[in-house]
């Protein structure tokens, strides 16, 4: 029998409730049925995913009748085992030093939950898989890597449960698969199905098989169906299918379903309207020659516009039945449990004078004094809960807005804003069709609702200001899409100024 002279060592990685404790306490439990001193202590991280919890463990088999002094804290360069209950984990457990390729097998998911720092950035601030896989490849002696969230949710657990199968599968611990079992069972809740994914996550890492790892799945977008089998939404796909080019068709499909589920068929036809009024123009100024892409860009940015965030849309998604599913299935509850959800809501007065009919609202709006008396009254944060009759009715009637939206002020705004944009690009089409189908991007900049929608559209406004600057350059497109970035890349706009200013120095 092998002799141990110094402890094996494990660290696990995980957030709150994908059950690292469970985990770290399985690994002690199986560790002293076998006779081995296991010893595990943790790390809490800092809670709204700004960082994981770190669990260690440390297990020596005695001998010489002694007991052995284990550590309470892993020291880099000094782990055998990391366990990355997300794939960015595996990748911090690499910047602090706990995986080296003479000693450590690296067990991570490569699912992602996404960090507060990559959801706060006003673009895309997803960190990059790729970078972590390379660097698995340098720092760690052998890794084990799939999605083992999926993998448990398929089979009825938690993601802790695959886990403890992939480090069992990865026989670098020296128990039988049985003693892992047995720890399972000895734990006594979820049972059954923490050993299925169990033995599912076990038969993958011992089958060695790997998947590519991406930074985000790209959605699929296939040519639209001819009908749908409802006479009003077929006139539609009829409309799209005859008006648009074929390459075109599939973000059409996707927008036209967007602005149809935001409001109404006649909103579809609204958005159609539109969108074939710019595939004629883009005929006119040659954009067969380059693949018709101002008009596909306007099937993405014309919908996401018409489909804007106010408090009638955010009601409705709020009240979905499907979204009370979808958290249900987030939090794991079982079907005899009661899911209650608390949603922080900031309404501010603009939100209520834009769901008044127009001129009422203008109204409000110039009666200075009474306007900023409501405002001290609304402007304050409230805690929801949506579980409740009170404010689930109270969502759901406002949700019932819907039908009136169109004679609401926000949407005469809204539209404004939109022919305005779209004046701007096509004024630009004739004459530098890369630039015209850039200003149609740079809707990406506005997005989301109340102070977030304020911030995205003052950005918006300031690039295109750019514009009369850059219509005569032949990269006027490049050097708009570079503003574009420069006003995603921070939340205080100092990149974006930097650039504006570049941009005027290039026609002194």
């Amino acid at each position: 029998m092998k002799t141990y002279e110094r402890p094996i060592t494990l660290a696990i990685l995980a957030m709150g409730g994908q059950g690292g404790g469970v985990l770290a306490d399985w690994v002690v439990t199986m560790a002293e049925a076998q006779g081995w001193v296991a010893q595990s202590t943790s790390v809490p991280g800092v809670a709204q995913r700004t960082g994981a919890t770190i669990y260690y463990v440390e297990m020596l088999k005695p001998s010489d009748g002694r007991t052995p002094v284990l550590s309470l804290m892993p020291t880099p360069g000094d782990v055998d085992i990391v366990l990355a209950a997300e794939f960015m984990e595996a990748g911090r457990s690499m910047l602090r030093g706990l995986v080296t390729p003479d000693r450590t097998t690296l067990i991570a998911s490569t699912h992602r939950s996404y960090a507060v720092g990559e959801k706060e950035v006003p673009g895309d601030g997803i960190g990059d898989p790729a970078v972590v896989v390379a660097a698995a490849g340098i720092a760690a002696k052998h890794t084990i890597a799939f999605d083992m969230q999926k993998l448990a949710e398929k089979n009825g657990s938690v993601i802790s449960s695959a886990m403890f199968g992939a480090l069992a599968g990865a026989s670098v611990l020296p128990f039988e698969r049985n003693a892992f079992e047995d720890a399972i069972r000895a734990g006594g809740k979820g049972v059954e199905a923490s050993l299925r994914a169990f033995g599912a996550a076990f038969e993958r890492a011992q089958s060695g098989h790997t998947e590519p790892v991406v930074r985000r799945a790209e959605p699929k977008s296939g040519m639209p169906p001819h009908t749908v089998g409802n006479r009003e939404l077929d006139a539609l796909l009829t409309r799209l299918h005859a008006a648009l080019p074929e390459n075109v068709r599939p973000m059409a499909y996707a927008g036209l379903t967007k602005v149809v589920d935001w409001q109404d068929v006649r909103y579809g036809h609204e958005y159609l309207d539109r969108l074939e009024a710019l595939h004629q123009l883009d005929v006119e100024a040659g954009g067969a020659a380059h693949g018709f892409a101002f008009t596909d860009t306007a099937a993405k940015y014309l919908a996401n516009a018409m489909a804007y965030d106010d408090v009638v849309r955010v009601a409705d998604l709020k009240t979905r039945a499907s979204r009370f599913e979808r958290v249900r299935k987030e939090v794991g509850a079982r079907e005899e449990q009661l899911v209650y959800t608390t949603e922080y809501m900031h309404p501010r007065m603009e939100e209520v004078v834009g769901t008044m009919p127009a001129r009422m609202g203008k109204w409000l709006i110039a009666n200075k004094r009474l306007y900023d008396g409501m405002d001290r009254f609304i402007n304050k944060g409230r805690r929801v809960r949506t579980g409740t009759v009170f404010w689930f009715m109270g969502l759901y009637v406002l949700s019932a807005f819907k039908p009136m939206r169109r004679g609401m002020l926000r949407h005469s705004i809204e539209m404004e804003h939109i022919a305005n944009w779209l004046d701007i690009a096509k004024a630009q089409l004739p004459t530098n069709y890369p630039l015209a189908s850039q200003v149609l991007a740079t809707r990406r900049l506005v997005k989301g609702y109340s102070d977030t929608h304020s911030r995205g559209e003052a950005k918006f406004d300031r690039v295109l200001s750019a514009v009369p600057l850059l219509a005569g350059r032949t990269d006027g497109g490049d050097w708009l899409g570079r503003l574009v970035q420069a006003a995603l890349a921070d939340e205080a706009g100092k990149a974006l100024e930097g650039a504006l200013g570049t941009v005027r120095s290039l026609n002194n």
